[in-house]
Formats: C-alpha cells, structure tokens, sequence
C-alpha cells in the first residue's frame, strides 16, 4: 500500500492532498479500536479541509474510546488515474488503511452537484453503491449535512442518512453499531434499532408511490419507520463539543484558518435560503465560551487568522463585547479577526476598524436583488439607502473595494429589476466619489450573480426555475448593463444552476440517472473544468426522465412533495404563507 502510494504520489500534482501527516491528526493503536469511521468529503482536499462541521465531527468521533475516526476526500483527476492504474482503493489519510478496513463510511452532502463524486468514491473503495447491494452490516453507508433535507434523489445509494446537526445523532450512531458489531445483528436489525435515534432517516423504510403525472401520491413508512422524520439539534452550544485543535493542512485551503461558530439559526428569514430555516432555532454562544475557544486554537493551530463564523455574524448579540476581548488578545500576537457573513444593515465601521489593526480585508455585502419590491418577495429586510450608508461609512474610513451578490431568476422578477442591479452599483461608485478619504487610488467593485435556485424546505419550493434560455438572456442583458468602469462581474453557469434545481426538487427516481450520469464518467461536476452536461443529457434520456419537470414546474398548493417525510422543524403550512405573502409582496419582520 505505502509503495504503491508513493507511485502514485511521484506522478500527481499537489501530492500534499494525499500525503496525510498533517500537524493535529488524530493517529490511534488499532488494538484498542473496536469501531473505524471515515468522514468522506466528496470533494477535493482544499474543500474538504475547509469544512468546519468535519473538523466538529473528527474531533466528537476521536474523543470516544474505542473509536477511531479518519478522513477521505476526492482525488483530482490526475490520482484516480494513478490509483486506479496501480490498483490503490481509497484510503484513510490517517492510517493509509484501505476503505475496506473501516466499519462506517459517512458522506457529508453539501452540494447537489457532488452526487456523482460520492458513487465515484464508493467505486474507489471497492462498496456497491446500491444499499440493497449491501447486505451485511459492514460497511454501512452514512450521509448528513445540508441535502439530506431533500436526499431522495440519493435515497437509493444509502444505509442510513442523518437529519440535523451531526453532534447529536451520528456518536449515538456509532455507539448503537459498535453493539451491533459486537452482538452479531443482522444488518436489518440494526435499521431498526437505528430508528430510536433522532434524526436517523433509513431511505429503504419507505415506498413512494406516483400518480400517472409523475408527481407524488403517497409516502408509506415500513417497519416501524416514522411517518416524519424530524431533524436532531443541539441545544445548548455552550455545552456542546466543540474541538481544542483542528488539523493544519500541508498546503493551501480555501479557507486557511480557524474557525469559531458564533451562533446557528438566523434570524432574517430569506424566502429563497435554506439554512435559514432548516438551522433554526436560533442558538448562541455565550462571549465567554466563545473567547476561551477562539484563544484555545489560536494556541493549538499556530493561525494568524481566526473567522467568527454564523449565517449572519453581524447579528451576534454580545459582537462588540467579544471582538473586544479578543482584540486586545490577539494584537499583539499578530493575529487577524475575520467576520464574514455581515449585514449592510447593522454595519459597524468602529468594529471593522477595531477587529482589523493586524490585516484590513475587503467589505463584503449581499442586496440580492436590485429593486425593493423584489427585495421584498423574497424577504430581504434591505434598503439600498442601508447598503449606501455603509459604503460611505467604509469609504471614508480608507476602504476603496467591495464585492456585491445578487441573484437573478427570482420569482417576479422583471427587466426593471435586473437594471436595478447595475443601478445600485452606479451608486455605491458614486458614493465612493463623494466620500472617499482617499479618491486617488479609485473604487474596485466586483459584482457576482447567481442564478436563483428553488430549494426545498424553503418557502419558495414552490417555485419554477427560470428556463435556461431565459437564464441566458438575463445574463446577457446583465453583462451590457455591467459594463462600467472598475467593476468586474461573474455569472453562474445556466447548465450547472439547471442540474442543481432538478436535484434541489427531485424524487428517488433521480437516483438511476445520478448513476448512469457516472457511468457517463460524470464526477466532480462542481468544478467547471470537469463538469459534463451533455453526459448529464444522455443520463435523463436513457432513464426515461425528463429534467424539466423537476426544474420548471410549479408544485401544487395541496401535492405531496418528494421530501415532504423530512421535518426540517418548520411546517409546510408556514412555508405556504409565506410562499404566499411573496407572491403578495410583503415582507415578514
């Protein structure tokens, strides 16, 4: 194995992706193991190390006895090639230990178009990735993280998946297969047994039934399985696990530095946002608990940068008191604060200034949309005038650049409000003019739209995505309404944001297209060097299914929808509210 690795290493680019050996990995004696579990990241290794609930869970895992809890990640193109000529399967980065040896592979589904990439690894590890394939107990096949609350277009390839928050359910996961292991179940017996564990959701306890539309007639739970699965949470952050030390990759990440998780849920209510709803309830942590995690790193890790991390950081409720604390630590220690995900809003320029005195960052903002009144459809509790009053403020102070986000493709959207988009930018340039402290070295502006998905457990599940024609229309008309002097702008792929809509919407049928579109040799299809449409095309076309009915077509007031077993924590009856109250245009507080 170790020769056949280093082979493999001598031929690829960043060999340090696959090396291991990593300042703060978890290296345990196999003798007093009794249960081995990979956190697989169907991602590359820049991604996978960027992932803060993985290095959560690492930690939770290898804080049990008798539990060693290891990483895999997506080799790049150039070592699957390597590791498939020279016969290496997937393996821990920790032990090299090939995937065979581990009990319990779980996969973290962040992405819709990672799916192909999760059956690629599987291929690697040498595991059918069919669960009705899989009949004994070993391995058993895990998924958690933000998909699993529409994961039916994955239902098939899966043991068990996990709703909610990791650090509740998947320890008693374990814990309950360890007991299986032991005792000699039978893979079926541990299922069930599983289904007393919140948030365990067993894919295979469930028949669906449709109508002859192609829409959903029935949800029928088998053996014991809840008609609803509802999602884990924890309670109280203070007291959960959170890790004293995280691995320090051996090359470069995309996000190359601590983390601290402020708080979980968010407030705002975004219509179009799942994590704004299947996070909540709202949980914080205490500045005390936050300032002894954040020194604890700093000291175990070696970083110069520490991100204070939430959905809406700038929402915090003690920011001030906590920034201040730990400013007057990290100074002189030359460490920097980062705080990403703020609000134009409540932008703060005397905590911009403060949390900076080691390293000034850009400023950061999303209006979203470029008008009020969709602003206001999509529950944007955002003026224009909030955005220009805190681009003045940073303006003044010395900051001469901001990124801007905005969607296109939102429900009701007109030509109006596209130009709206360039409108606002127009204006924070002609902010800069007239309030820059230092107009010489002129204003940057970097503007980024996506193309608006409909996600489920979101009030606008509800909703149509544009046409990929229309798509490419609005963009067109967005790059001659972008063409202004000292700003750059990206636009999403129509291809990629079309796929990442019927998966966002889809039902377990999409699980024979997801494989054939492997078999097409479809795999990391988030990253656009790689990604496939036309294999994705042939896909539908030889499963017999059409993409269109899951991207375009509006759902019914009364429809069962294919994820409608999944409890988020939110009803279906207020996501229809307020469906409706965006349709009216009215904002919720």
């Amino acid at each position: 194995m170790d020769y056949k690795l280093k082979q493999c290493l001598d031929n690829v680019r960043k060999p340090a992706r696959y090396a291991g050996g990593e300042y703060n990995q978890v290296v345990k004696d196999k003798r007093q193991v009794d249960c081995r579990v990979a956190l697989c990241f169907p991602e590359l290794y820049e991604i996978a190390m960027s992932h803060l609930g993985t290095k959560i869970l690492y930690g939770r895992l290898n804080a049990m006895e008798g539990v060693w809890c290891e990483r895999m990640h997506a080799p790049a193109p150039d070592m699957e090639r390597e590791m498939r000529r020279r016969g290496l399967p997937l393996y821990g980065l920790e032990s090299k230990d090939p995937a065979s040896d581990f009990d319990i592979l779980g996969f973290s589904l962040q992405y819709e178009l990672n799916y192909t990439t999760v059956l690629n690894l599987l291929d690697l590890a040498g595991v059918s990735p069919f669960s009705k394939d899989r009949a004994e107990l070993t391995p058993l096949i895990v998924a958690g993280g933000p998909c699993v609350y529409n994961v039916e277009p994955m239902a098939d390839f899966f043991d068990i998946v996990l709703v909610g928050e990791g650090e509740e359910n998947l320890p008693a996961l374990v814990e309950l297969y360890r007991q299986a292991k032991a005792q000699g179940w039978s893979k079926q017996t541990f299922l069930k047994q599983a289904l007393d564990i919140e948030g365990v959701y067993v894919p295979s306890f469930y028949q669906l039934k449709y109508n002859p539309d192609g829409t959903v007639a029935e949800i029928i739970p088998q053996n014991g399985a809840p008609a609803q699965v509802k999602k884990a949470i924890v309670r109280d952050l203070d007291k959960a696990y959170y890790p004293d030390s995280f691995i320090v990759p051996s090359t470069d990440i995309v996000f190359d530095r601590a983390m601290i998780e402020l708080f979980r849920g968010c407030r705002r209510g975004c219509r179009f946002c799942q994590a704004g709803y299947t996070y909540r309830p709202i949980r914080a942590k205490s500045a005390e608990t936050l300032t002894r995690q954040a020194k604890k790193l700093a000291e175990t890790t070696g970083y110069d940068e520490i991100s204070l991390s939430s959905l809406s950081s700038s929402d915090y409720p003690w920011l001030e008191q906590l920034c201040d604390s730990l400013v007057d630590y990290y100074e002189p220690r030359h460490v920097n604060l980062a705080l990403p995900s703020l609000r134009a809003d409540n932008f703060n320029m005397d905590l911009m200034e403060n949390i900076q005195k080691v390293r000034k960052s850009g400023l950061t903002f999303a209006p979203e949309a470029g008008s009020q009144r969709l602003r206001d459809v999509i529950n944007k509790n955002l003026y224009e005038q909030d955005l220009l009053d805190s681009c003045a403020v940073a303006f003044a102070a010395g900051y001469n650049s901001v990124k801007l986000y905005f969607m296109m493709g939102l429900p009701t959207e007109t030509e109006e409000d596209l130009a709206g988009i360039a409108a606002i930018v127009r204006n924070v340039i002609r902010t800069f003019r007239q309030t820059a402290s230092n107009k010489a070295r002129g204003v940057k502006i970097n503007v980024g739209v996506s193309t608006f998905v409909p996600k489920a457990q979101t009030p606008l599940q509800w909703v149509g995505q544009n046409s990929r024609e229309q798509v490419r229309q609005k963009q067109e008309f967005l790059r001659e309404q972008l063409k202004i002097k000292n700003v750059s702008f990206s636009l999403h792929k129509s291809e990629s944001s079309y796929l990442e809509a019927v998966f966002a919407r889809g039902d377990r049928r999409l699980s024979a297209v997801i494989y054939q579109a492997w078999k097409n040799g479809c795999n990391l299809d988030a990253w656009d060097e790689y990604f496939q449409f036309e294999a994705w095309m042939d896909a539908f076309e030889t499963c017999g299914l059409d993409p269109d009915f899951y991207a375009y077509r509006q759902p019914g007031k009364d429809e069962i929808l294919p994820w409608d077993h999944i409890f988020s924590g939110v009803t279906k009856e207020y996501l229809r509210s307020e469906y409706e109250q965006a349709l009216l245009g009215k904002a919720t507080p």
